[in-house]
């Protein structure tokens, strides 16, 4: 029952709990402010005692206390902690350079405001979502301080952000194999212009299973000669032609990779297939389509894909040819994962490696309507993506052996983790010939 008066017992409980909550708080900074007091002096005293032997002409020693530097706050993970560091004053002149030492402190060294942790979780918090004018109420509590929390740290933050992107944008690929790759794009409306801005972005995955961004451009849609432009100036920067590419229907990318890398094989994302082919169908035969194309997509290997593709084309091809041809005319490039190991089957059946990125970058875009310019968009996206690394199943590719097939039943008692780490360390391996790393080509 709602209570409009409370009674003095439940008053006074309440004012007992948020002052004990305080005071747990004031003992916690409290300590840290001891314990990083008592460092700093530790750290003092070992630098002076390492140059107790260096005197002047006089016989004075050169390295000795000067008293405290101004008082300052520094934000950490347990809050504003007050701090005042002891100098040093060092006279000993370098006779190489001419300049005069200088005692940096490793625990806390000039100017900082911020402890690295602290540092760290402000871009992480602004890019995945928390406005720059929330920062200032949200955090200001919980850390005790508004030191650093200003809009204006941020805005250095996505300058910073612009030159890693330009920089990322004109690195090497000549080093890098990348066995799989998966290609989108994504469009964000910028908030001070009127006009949307096309991100193409390239995730692949290298030999050893690690998956990371290849490259991200500015594109005019998601046309052929935007991707052609930036699968291009991969190939200029060195990387080779990967074994396969992962995408949606859209064709100015699929045209464009048949240009540039002729021998990539093409896989098309089976999720975007099937919604097509759903939308072609009334709603009363989606449950049993449903069903149907998942025997296609989730069978035991290749061959048992086909038969049930040719169920499916007999089912539902005399009713509703548009829906089945959505299958059968492009039957080659949706079951192309089949010739793959059968633990990447489900990383390469759909393009949901590189859309669960994007939803990162969508929650941001609802939350600040969009970046303020095309450059903040792109440095946006660019910081979202590199900090999402997702580990995909080393892709060991071994030579061709027929067709594959899924796991096979364990054996009572054994873990299926055990046995699918026996079935890869048991696979045969090949070296590429241009870079002499493994690979494991798909069956032909």
């Amino acid at each position: 029952m709602l209570k409009v008066v409370q009674k003095n017992s439940e008053s006074n409980e309440a004012t007992a709990v948020a002052a004990g909550a305080w005071l747990l708080d004031a003992i916690v900074r409290d300590g840290a402010r001891q314990m990083l007091a008592a460092a700093l002096q530790a750290q003092v005293g070992v630098y002076i005692d390492a140059h107790r032997g260096e005197v002047d002409q006089a016989g004075h020693r050169l390295v000795v206390r000067n008293g405290y530097h101004q008082p300052r706050e520094v934000t950490t993970a347990a809050g504003a902690v007050p701090v005042r560091a002891p100098r040093v004053n060092d006279r000993r002149i370098d006779e190489v350079t001419g300049a005069r030492g200088r005692f940096s402190s490793a625990i806390l060294p000039a100017w900082v405001r911020k402890s690295p942790q602290v540092a760290e979780v402000l871009p992480l918090l602004y890019l995945h979502g928390l406005s720059c004018g929330d920062f200032l109420p949200a955090l200001e509590q919980f850390l005790g301080s508004a030191a650093g929390l200003s809009a204006a740290t941020l805005t250095r933050l996505t300058t910073q952000w612009q030159e890693e992107a330009k920089v990322f944008g004109k690195r090497s690929l000549a080093d890098t194999d990348y066995v799989y790759c998966w290609v989108d794009g994504i469009h964000l409306k910028v908030r001070l212009e009127q006009d949307k801005v096309c991100l193409l972005v390239m995730i692949g995955v290298r030999v050893d299973g690690t998956k990371e961004l290849i490259a991200l451009a500015e594109g005019f849609r998601e046309s052929s000669e935007s991707w052609a432009d930036l699968l291009r100036d991969c190939k200029r920067r060195g990387m080779g032609a990967p074994v396969l590419a992962v995408g949606d229907g859209a064709l100015g990318f699929w045209k464009a990779l048949r240009e540039v890398f002729p021998t990539t094989k093409e896989q098309r994302c089976s999720f975007h297939v099937q919604g097509n082919v759903l939308a072609a169908l009334p709603k009363s035969a989606h449950p049993g389509a449903k069903a149907a194309l998942a025997k296609i997509f989730n069978a035991q290997d290749k061959d048992h894909a086909m038969a049930a593709a040719k169920t499916f084309e007999a089912d539902y091809g005399p009713k509703w040819p548009k829906a089945v041809a959505k299958i059968t005319e492009h039957l080659d490039v949706l079951l192309a994962f089949y010739d793959f190991p059968a633990e990447h089957w489900i990383h390469l059946r759909t393009t949901n490696p590189i859309e669960s990125t994007f939803a990162t970058i969508r929650l941001r875009q609802r939350v600040t309507k969009g970046p303020g310019s095309r450059a903040a968009g792109v440095a946006m996206a660019f910081k979202l993506i590199e900090s999402r690394p997702t580990p995909v199943a080393r892709p060991q590719r071994t030579p061709p052996r027929g067709p594959r097939t899924r796991r096979s039943p364990i054996p009572e008692g054994q873990a299926r983790g055990t046995t699918r780490r026996i079935r890869r360390r048991s696979a045969s391996r090949v070296t590429h010939r241009s870079t002499g790393l493994d690979y494991c080509s798909p069956s032909r």
